[in-house]
């Protein structure tokens, strides 16, 4: 751990004190701040659309070309191997919250989660490849894990040193495109780990500290919806809506348009609107329960409750029964080539309106939702 450390300590005292004053001495160009950005934009993104979405959950598959880019992008953020990284994370998620098995646990803290576990040895954080054998097989992920520490160096050297030498200033380089830049990229990572399980809302899960928030997801490359992803890991997508800030989502779906990525894993969005009408039941039922029961228009509000959540229980039960229905018609789509042209119209047909009846119990949940949250918001304010 002693490495760590002193990579943290000796980076972050040099960029708080000799960065500024070469910039007060002698300033950093235009063209040098905007090679950073790039390169800061580039570790960040290998991480998130890498380590974290591609490698971690298998959101999606890439093309080989994408991923010696993420390994080599991701070993300049001097994170550790993707191998080490994405076992860790996972055991992170398999066991999010207890202290002693998940290796950056919020429970135990902020400072903890940020950044203490990673400067001394704990029983949560040792190495354990056993839930990675998917990774063990594949060829890129071990050439980088096996030549970690040649590619991390050289990626945090030759880059900054080549595009200082070529816009006139090495030192500016190796200060602001080496030093600033993999502060930065340390950082912001690491708020995923910290503030994003402490401060933020819960629309989809109060089973774990996990939260989503916007100010986070603009530092961290989209990764700042962290109760959304904890409840659904296998989504490409963090930042679910389309006005959510979500760049490792646009960089996966626009890599498609050219081959580089494909087979994108998407959570349907009747499952999304469920939990967040879960969330908001749960919710109305904790705050009736608060209220005084002396009120005499409680009976009224809590028939209301009642009554939506047979109506979502009904949903519930026709979507079981439309999903096991589309299992059917996929497997008849599959079946035998010998089948009566006017039959499989007739499967086409059926297909079809299962489409439709899922897309209306859809928009049905997206109704209930807007209602119970008017219930909820009037409860708040009761």
């Amino acid at each position: 751990m002693w490495l760590q450390t002193t990579i943290f300590a000796t980076t972050l005292i040099i960029a708080l004190t000799v960065v500024p004053w070469y910039g007060f001495e002698v300033g950093y160009s235009w063209s040098i701040l905007a090679c950073a950005f790039v390169f800061l934009w580039a570790n960040g993104l290998s991480i998130t659309a890498g380590y974290h979405r591609l490698w971690s959950h298998n959101t999606y598959k890439a093309h080989p070309v994408l991923r010696v880019l993420f390994a080599l992008f991701g070993a300049a953020a001097l994170q550790n191997s993707i191998l080490i990284w994405a076992s860790g994370h996972r055991r992170h998620h398999r066991h999010v919250d207890d202290i002693e098995q998940d290796p950056y646990s919020a429970k135990r803290g902020l400072w903890f989660s940020h950044i203490g576990w990673m400067l001394r040895e704990y029983d949560g954080n040792k190495e354990d490849f056993s839930n990675a054998k998917d990774l063990q097989r594949d060829p890129i992920v071990m050439w980088q894990h096996k030549h970690y520490l040649a590619i991390a160096i050289c990626m945090n050297f030759i880059p900054p040193l080549l595009l200082g030498w070529a816009l006139g200033d090495i030192i500016a380089g190796l200060l602001v495109i080496g030093v600033v830049r993999l502060v930065i990229s340390h950082h912001t990572t690491f708020f995923i780990n910290s503030l994003a399980h402490f401060w933020g809302k819960q629309p989809y899960t109060d089973e774990n500290t996990a939260r989503d928030n916007t100010i986070l997801a603009f530092f961290t490359y989209g990764e700042g919806y962290h109760n959304y992803h904890h409840l659904f890991q296998n989504d490409y997508r963090n930042g679910v809506r389309w006005w959510h800030f979500d760049p490792t989502k646009w960089l996966i779906k626009a890599s498609t348009w050219i081959g580089l990525t494909k087979d994108l894993n998407r959570i349907p969005n009747f499952k999304i609107h469920r939990a967040v009408l879960d969330m908001q039941f749960k919710r109305a039922e904790q705050k009736l329960a608060a209220l005084n029961h002396s009120h005499e228009w409680l009976p009224q509000w809590r028939q209301s409750l009642d009554t939506e959540y047979q109506q979502f229980t009904q949903s519930m039960n026709e979507w079981n029964e439309l999903r096991q229905q589309w299992y059917e018609q996929k497997r008849l789509k599959f079946s035998a080539a010998t089948q009566e042209l006017s039959d499989e119209l007739h499967r086409k047909w059926e297909r079809t309106s299962l489409h439709t009846r899922f897309q209306e119990l859809e928009y049905s949940l997206k109704m209930q939702s807007k209602r119970i949250n008017f219930l909820t918001l009037q409860l708040a304010t009761a």
